[in-house]
């Protein structure tokens, strides 16, 4: 692919974003990709996506068995959580990049789920495999040997960044501001899931009364699958929608890594202070009886 075929992208940090840092070039990966420091890790919403090629270097980080619990519906607990990161040859002083398919999804769902417990040095490789790949970068099926690693991490915090249902319930009487960032089709109650996917997760369609209806993909400029700048997404938040940074506000989507992007967006590159994710959302509200549920 040439140079010239590239839609081009203006550089992070020009974008007007509140942490740029917190998001990093592919470029920026290229050049770092065999840096000892550097942990790059793909989180695909496929699971097999990572064995038919990969960033060379990077490992796999599988959302649904490295990362939930395999009994209960929750996330692993420290002692697990520890062991994973460790598997991955994560130590300390290591910094963490994500990307993933379909424009970081899984990515940022991973980045939310380490943020639980209280990890900082994160990073997300803005434009995912999508635009990796759009500049035509290499891709190895090789799996990298990757020695323990020997990082600690502190116990799980669920009340800063992650909300549960009984949260919502008073957070829904109260008239704050709930997102529900999912297709126009799910949040008028005319699909169970997102068009193209098989129509299941819930028993009931619609959304959480009050909710506003935000879909995830509009953060992103579809011809670069990057995130489009400040301005940009301050038009679409605050100007179109009446979201306040300082204002408390729930995410929520179908299980809850859709959110992640829309909770990425809101608190790094536009600095909301007081975002929570809601990683029940509709599989849970939706299957839930006598919870209350609104159609246009």
């Amino acid at each position: 692919m040439s140079d010239t075929t590239i839609p081009a992208t203006k550089p992070i940090a020009k974008r007007g974003y509140t942490h740029p840092e917190v998001l990093v070039s592919t470029g920026w990966v290229a050049e770092h990709r065999d840096d000892p420091k550097v942990r790059i890790l793909e989180s695909n919403e496929d699971l097999l996506l990572y064995d038919t090629g990969h960033i060379p270097g990077a490992v796999k980080i599988d959302w649904l068995n490295d990362l939930n619990d395999p009994v209960v519906r929750d996330y692993i607990g420290r002692d697990q959580f520890e062991a994973v990161l460790r598997s991955k040859g994560i130590n300390s002083d290591s910094t963490i990049v994500f990307y993933g398919d379909r424009d970081n999804w899984w990515a940022a769902y991973a980045f939310w789920v380490f943020r639980l417990f209280g990890m900082e040095n994160l990073r997300l490789m803005d434009g995912g495999r999508a635009r990796w790949a759009q500049e035509d970068r290499p891709l190895v099926t090789e799996v990298p040997a990757t020695p323990s690693g020997s990082i600690k991490v502190g116990d799980r915090d669920d009340h800063r960044i992650r909300a549960f249902r009984d949260d919502v319930v008073p957070h829904v009487a109260a008239g704050r501001n709930l997102v529900d960032v999912r297709s126009p089709e799910e949040y008028r109650g005319e699909r169970l899931h997102m068009p193209d996917y098989p129509n299941e997760g819930a028993v009931r369609g619609g959304h959480i009364p009050g909710a506003k209806s935000i879909p995830w993909a509009r953060a992103v400029d579809p011809t670069t699958h990057t995130f489009r700048p400040a301005a940009e997404l301050r038009t679409i938040y605050q100007e179109e929608h009446g979201l306040a940074p300082d204002e408390d506000m729930i995410v929520y989507c179908r299980i809850g890594e859709r959110s992640s992007h829309t909770w990425f967006a809101l608190t790094y590159l536009l600095g909301f202070s007081q975002v929570r994710n809601y990683d029940g959302s509709w599989t849970e509200w939706g299957n839930t009886v006598a919870a209350p549920i609104a159609k246009p």
